[in-house]
């Protein structure tokens, strides 16, 4: 006896020689057959993304800054003996938020919240922020497959004549198509994540670099509404001298007529409150250009903006330091940098992705017909599925170059963020020294203005006692002037340089303000 045989037809026959219809595979089974390939395509999709995982490049900040600066800082406590202190937040103990008003002048307030609805390098800024943040979702959007649609309705004629034509044949037809495509590149090997990562990376950098400018901006603004100040105590230092120095002429000059003084003494008197008149005049001159500055600042014509004498008559501020570790996390431009360094780690992964192959999955489907009333019926459907993949075999050495390429901007990039962090710290150095000489000074000009003074007196009582000449005393208070305009000068200098410390030290930005 012999087993089933086959036919020619593809049927087998069973013992008795009747044909048996082959068994149908059940329609679970079948789904399960075709979920298997997608659940791998998945899976595979699902991989470790090739090149490195980024880690930031490390650097070892400073236990303590090396100076203390001046009294208005607010230097940290030491560190326990035998502990360590806890890992601190990066805005603990710091400036929040607008930082300008420790200050507490109502008008630099309001100044400086007009440059963030008003200045256009700000502005532009923020749109190259936006711009970056776009090219986020274009990289994203290589995740997903891409979808078209489209139909097409025509009526063709064909030769009658045309080779192999069968005589009688229609030569008129119409043709009615309606289809749809979709294709998808799974990211097998992780480029458009890395793609992803770099997008990201590099918007949060322009956040950063806009941050950067943000705090500049209103630092340049504090420091010249600050320097506009300070000329407004000079001008009133001079103003007051030339009004002495008018009722030393007008003295001199009744001394004159009375025989009691000479022309010589009258001229000298005459010269000085010429002089200082000219010094008054100079001072309103470079008022006006720190006036124009505020007023680019803010996005104003230089006309509109008038800003009333106020003379420097504040106290300095408290400045809160924290510690040099914090200055990593508070630092705009260093946070940039930083993302650079991520940015330039994702190209790598990138560069490493074209060694492998590209996968694409590829579908189409839909109907067609010669004829309208049959033209969405299933007879008129038609699809197709397809895979594809394509391996680079020789380039030369082309994608060899490009992953050394990467791999040199990688450390470039990371060197460039280690030479930011460590002028980030001298530059706090630098301020903080910048506050305490200045201070010092201030201490010391301070006992020069008390003297210069008690020297002017001594030289008033020995002229009207007649025992000295005036020539003393226009010594001596072009002496008291020079030192009163020095000690004003020095006051200006430390609200400037405490809005640099401020600058330097981060304001009151921090990591946390990157966006996601």
């Amino acid at each position: 006896m012999r087993s089933a045989s086959h036919c020619t037809d593809g049927r087998a026959r069973s013992k008795n020689g009747r044909n048996v219809a082959p068994k149908r595979v059940p329609r679970s089974q079948r789904g399960v057959a075709l979920l298997a390939p997608c659940l791998a395509l998945l899976w595979l999709a699902g991989c470790r993304p090739v090149g490195p995982n980024y880690s930031r490049p490390g650097y070892t900040a400073p236990d303590a800054y090396k100076e203390t600066g001046a009294s208005i800082v607010t230097v940290p406590p030491p560190s326990p003996p035998g502990g360590q202190w806890q890992a601190a937040n990066p805005s603990d103990g710091m400036l929040k938020g607008k930082w300008w008003e420790i200050y507490q002048d109502p008008e630099l307030n309001k100044l400086e919240d007009l440059i963030a609805p008003s200045n256009m390098t700000l502005r532009a800024a923020l749109e190259t922020y936006l711009s970056a943040r776009d090219q986020v979702a274009v990289a994203r959007a290589s995740f997903f497959p891409t979808l078209s649609a489209g139909g097409a309705i025509s009526r063709d004629r064909v030769s009658a004549n045309r080779p192999l034509a069968v005589s009688g044949s229609q030569t008129t037809y119409g043709d009615f198509q309606l289809g749809g495509q979709a294709s998808w590149a799974p990211d097998f090997w992780g480029r458009i994540r890395r793609t992803v990562e770099q997008a990201r990376a590099n918007a949060q950098a322009s956040a950063a670099d806009m941050a950067t400018l943000d705090l500049s901006l209103h630092a340049e603004l504090a420091q010249d509404y600050f320097e506009l100040r300070g000329l407004d105590s000079q001008s009133r230092l001079l103003a007051s001298t030339v009004a002495d120095y008018e009722r030393q002429l007008d003295l001199n000059q009744k001394l004159l007529k009375g025989g009691l003084t000479t022309d010589v003494t009258v001229a000298e008197a005459l010269t000085q409150l010429e002089t200082t008149r000219a010094q008054l005049v100079d001072i309103n001159e470079a008022r006006a250009e720190y006036e124009h500055a505020i007023a680019t600042l803010i996005n104003q014509e230089a006309g509109n903006l008038t800003l009333p004498p106020a003379p420097l008559d504040l106290g300095l501020p408290q400045i809160p330091l924290g510690v040099p570790s914090q200055l990593i996390e508070r630092r705009p431009d260093i946070a940039a940098e930083e993302r650079r360094v991520a940015a330039a780690n994702a190209q790598i992964g990138i560069a490493v992705s074209a060694y492998y192959p590209n996968i694409s999955l590829a579908g189409a489907g839909g109907f067609e017909s010669t004829n309208g009333g049959t033209w969405i019926q299933g007879p008129s459907s038609l699809w197709s599925l397809g895979a594809q993949a394509s391996e680079l075999l020789f380039d030369a050495g082309q994608r060899h170059a490009l992953t050394d390429q990467a791999r040199h901007e990688y450390e470039a990039q990371a060197d460039t963020y280690r030479a930011t962090v460590l002028s980030a710290f001298n530059e706090v150095e630098d301020k903080l020294s910048d506050l305490r000489v200045l201070e010092q000074e201030s201490v010391v000009e301070r006992r020069a203005v008390a003297a210069a003074q008690h020297s002017l007196d001594l030289s008033n009582q020995r002229f009207k006692g007649g025992t000295t000449s005036y020539l003393e005393v226009l010594v001596a208070e072009s002496t008291l002037l020079t030192n009163q305009r020095t000690e004003t000068d020095l006051q200006t200098r430390q609200f400037a340089s405490s809005v640099q410390l401020i600058l330097t030290l981060g304001g009151g930005w921090d990591v946390t303000q990157l966006p996601k």
